[in-house]
């Protein structure tokens, strides 16, 4: 698993990025809807989630990081291949497969860390916003973890699903309570 989350650039190759660096995607049907993935030349996932709107993932990219130009690939491709293969096994009952993949995120130095953090969240053991907060090492910065999970573009790879209110209800998601609600019943059923 590597997993490049840094704070944000201020160097011209990081700005440059975004305007040299395309992008691939493609989209997979899935038990939950179709799921896209937009992936950088060298495989890592820039961002995914339960949407065929590939502009609306590319959207949530920090700018920095954000690709031009997006091609549609086929689910074969090399740049997508390892995403698509864990998200297939995901789905086929491997929870942890989407752990092994490189994620490219890009913001500051807690919510950096706290993607990190948050792809340790196992599946079947969801934490709540003030566990996340603490995992993540500061314990009272509970509306900077939910934050973190509010400004997380690589769903399922970084599991923000995973985490819920105190109350044990779900709170929010991108993608629908009810894709959060089948993806926690999945894990919480797969021993």
């Amino acid at each position: 698993m590597t997993t490049t989350s840094t704070a944000a650039p201020t160097d011209t190759a990081a700005t440059d990025h975004a305007t040299s660096t395309p992008a691939t995607s493609t989209t997979l049907s899935t038990p939950d809807g179709p799921f896209t993935i937009v992936a950088d030349a060298a495989g890592a996932v820039l961002a995914s989630g339960w949407t065929d709107d590939v502009a609306s993932l590319v959207a949530l990219v920090h700018p920095s990081l954000r690709p031009t130009r997006v091609d549609e690939v086929a689910d074969d491709a090399p740049a997508v291949r390892p995403a698509v293969t864990a998200v297939r096994a995901y789905y086929a009952g491997d929870l942890d497969a989407p752990r092994a993949v490189a994620v490219t995120q890009v913001s500051g130095p807690f919510r950096a860390h706290a993607w990190e953090v948050l792809r340790d969240v196992r599946p079947g053991a969801p934490v709540t916003y003030t566990e996340y907060a603490g995992r993540a090492g500061r314990p009272a910065a509970v509306r900077a973890a939910a934050g973190a999970c509010a400004m997380n573009a690589a769903a399922l790879f970084v599991p923000c699903h995973r985490v819920l209110r105190t109350d044990g209800t779900l709170g929010g998601f991108r993608y629908g309570l009810e894709v959060k609600e089948s993806l926690l019943a999945r894990e919480a059923a797969t021993p």
